[in-house]
């Protein structure tokens, strides 16, 4: 096929469960992904296979998008929704489609929705910014596949480069990529996965959003101010002294999550300084502190995923790490000392498998790096 665009996974070390609240967030894309292979069309049809998932998908850009399938194909018609809001599509493309790693934890469904929007595009002879592309695919992932997320995953994909750290504002949507320290010890990125996959439109991750939301309006409410929309309220337009003063009259599980809003709000800032200045050793430490602050203010992550977490926190080589994507089943990810990597890997999957023996056949772990962001392959 003429065209090949790799689409990579994408890790968030710190920043987690706070882009929907236009929170501070970081991230890399990683050299592990999606490649999507295709030809363009003389006519408006849409024929993909994929090499990871069973069925064909076909179907037509010049008619309205379908109802939802609940299959692989509702990311291509997602990203085609999104796309005919902007642009009229007139030519279709005939395309493969293959993942490189287990679904679970890294973002696969952005990337997917990328690879997607960049191949449309380039049909119909369209010019998109990355920032652009990454605005398109969330808004395809929010409105039509129903997952309330905000711009974290696609923004570490389209933007991400291997020499850095992307840190984005997800409130004034200003980001940079924050170079390496020339003193920053070597690094690889350990990816555990626990053998449990997910869907996230299945898991609590959309009440998680609302509860997040009912926490801003308690805080409005008790301290006599106007009240937003539900859809346009959220925390970070509240100032944390707010918080301080309404804490104890909410209920405490809205406290919780807005506990963890503030709390990773002030962890981004620290750890975004820690890297400017090479401290890999401070940047993990956050890492962790975010995880706990997942586990016991936002709520999220499986006894698989916490276990491999209390597992890792102990051996010696790992700076940091914490539950990777929403932390329900999934993944864990970790910052690692590549002299140590063998020896990590051998002990997180000895003793992890010694409590959960029935995940030996789907437990795996990978080792990646931090990676450009989607683009095309010559």
């Amino acid at each position: 096929m003429k065209y090949h665009i790799f689409s990579p996974y994408r890790v968030c070390p710190l920043g987690a469960h706070v882009d929907h609240q236009h929170g501070l967030v970081t991230g890399f894309a990683i050299d592990k992904g999606v490649d999507l292979w295709f030809d363009v069309r003389d006519d408006s049809h849409v024929h993909l296979e994929s090499r990871t998932f069973e069925g064909i998908v076909d179907f037509d850009l010049s008619l309205p998008s379908q109802v939802k399938e609940g299959h692989w194909g509702d990311y291509a018609r997602g990203a085609k929704y999104a796309l005919c809001k902007r642009f009229n599509l007139s030519h279709g493309i005939t395309g493969v489609i293959q993942g490189s790693l287990p679904v679970g934890g890294l973002s696969s469904s952005a990337a997917v929705l990328i690879a997607y929007v960049m191949a449309f595009a380039k049909a119909n002879d369209i010019s998109l910014q990355p920032f652009e592309v990454a605005k398109i695919a969330s808004e395809a992932e929010r409105e039509y596949i129903g997952l309330n997320n905000g711009l974290l995953d696609q923004a570490c994909i389209a933007l991400g480069k291997k020499d850095g750290l992307l840190f984005l504002d997800c409130d004034t949507n200003e980001w940079r990529i924050i170079k390496r320290h020339p003193d920053m010890p070597e690094f690889e990125i350990g990816i555990f996965f626990s053998g449990l996959t997910r869907s996230l439109i299945n898991s609590d991750y959309n009440l998680r959003v609302y509860e997040c939301k009912t926490a801003a309006w308690d805080m409005l409410a008790y301290t006599d101010q106007p009240l937003k929309t539900f859809d346009k309220t959220f925390l970070r337009d509240i100032p944390k002294a707010t918080f301080d003063k309404t804490r104890i009259a909410m209920p405490a599980r809205f406290a919780r999550r807005a506990e963890h809003f503030y709390s990773e709000y002030r962890r981004v800032r620290q750890g975004v300084t820690a890297w400017e200045t090479g401290n890999l050793k401070l940047f993990g430490k956050l890492s962790f502190d975010s995880c706990e602050s997942s586990i016991h203010n936002y709520e999220c992550g499986s006894p698989e995923l916490i276990a491999i977490y209390e597992i890792m926190r102990t051996l010696p080589g790992v700076w940091g790490g914490r539950f990777s994507g929403a932390g329900f089943k999934g993944a864990c990810i970790s910052l690692v000392n590549p002299a140590d990597k063998e020896e990590i890997e051998k002990v997180l999957s000895e003793k992890y498998l010694a409590q959960f023996p029935e995940y030996e056949k789907s437990f795996q772990v990978c080792w990646v790096k931090p990676d450009d962001g989607a683009r095309y392959v010559e």
